[in-house]
């Protein structure tokens, strides 16, 4: 298995090595990275690259790690109880299959993503210390132990929200996605946009970037936002030229909505505006 991106994702050579370090260590890679940068999307387009099987747990604030192994149904199985149904004699019955455990039974090598871990409770990392180092676990309601046909190749991403625990870094191979260079944002553009006009693409990137580079900007904005604006500077048929700043006229771009994601930022480009009218 080697990964070396795909049509639809650019990889970087340095994220590359990283994938298939992971790969031949057999260790979950952990990704971070700006919000917007792709480290989701990595992992789909991992699993299609790889003709497997993409398995997603998307962590939240109220997620235990116990729910990506199992979950008992304890209020079903009282349920059946009381309107005497047999399945109630069968434990198993009521034994709800987590993530680790369907990516554990799989035929296929699958891609197991656990979606921005730093979400969940500072606990959560070292819950899954053991399952993931040794691939198995116990289910103490039926005495079963479970064990991994083969290693599913982990995909752990975080915002870096909170610090992840140094026994659960130990454990995982890194990498953090560098913001991509004009030269790269380029190409991922062409990637989404391949009939995009030279001179719009030129202006759009060129606002992008001077929006990123303002300082004191709050929330910067990302690849993925970047997409949103030029399919709508496309939708609206903004013109090249309305992208262009011209004697400090035009300091916020057209359809700002898709860059600038609260009103500090907002705030700080009118008063450049202002400022450059002086």
């Amino acid at each position: 298995m080697a990964f070396n991106g795909t049509s639809n994702y650019i990889a970087t050579k340095d994220l590359q090595l990283a994938v298939n370090a992971a790969i031949t260590l057999e260790r979950p890679l952990l990704i971070k990275g700006e919000p917007g940068t792709g480290k989701t999307m990595l992992a789909e387009e991992l699993a299609e690259s790889l003709g497997t099987e993409l398995i997603q747990w998307h962590v939240k604030s109220t997620t235990k790690a116990q729910q990506g192994l199992y979950e008992y149904d304890a209020v079903s199985r009282l349920r059946d109880s009381q309107l005497g149904d047999d399945k109630v004699h069968d434990i198993s019955n009521y034994i709800v299959k987590g993530k680790l455990w369907q990516a554990f039974e799989s035929d296929k090598r699958p891609v197991l993503l656990i979606d921005e871990i730093d979400k969940a409770d500072i606990e959560f990392p070292n819950d899954l210390l053991l399952e993931l180092d040794k691939m198995e676990f116990f289910v103490y309601e039926t005495q079963e132990r479970v064990v991994a046909k083969q290693r599913p190749i982990v995909i752990i991403t975080s915002n870096n929200e909170k610090e992840l625990p140094d026994a659960f870094l130990r454990r995982c191979f890194f990498h953090y996605i560098q913001f991509p260079t004009p030269e790269e944002m380029t190409s991922i553009v062409n990637v989404h946009f391949p009939t995009l006009k030279k001179d719009l693409l030129e202006q759009a990137m060129s606002a992008f970037f001077n929006v990123r580079d303002v300082p004191g900007i709050k929330k910067k904005p990302s690849t993925s936002e970047l997409i949103d604006w030029l399919k709508l500077l496309v939708a609206e048929d903004i013109p090249p030229e309305a992208l262009h700043e011209k004697d400090g006229k035009n300091a916020i771009p057209p359809l700002y909505g898709a860059l600038l994601k609260n009103e500090q930022d907002i705030h700080l480009f009118e008063k450049l505006l202002f400022m450059a009218r002086r």
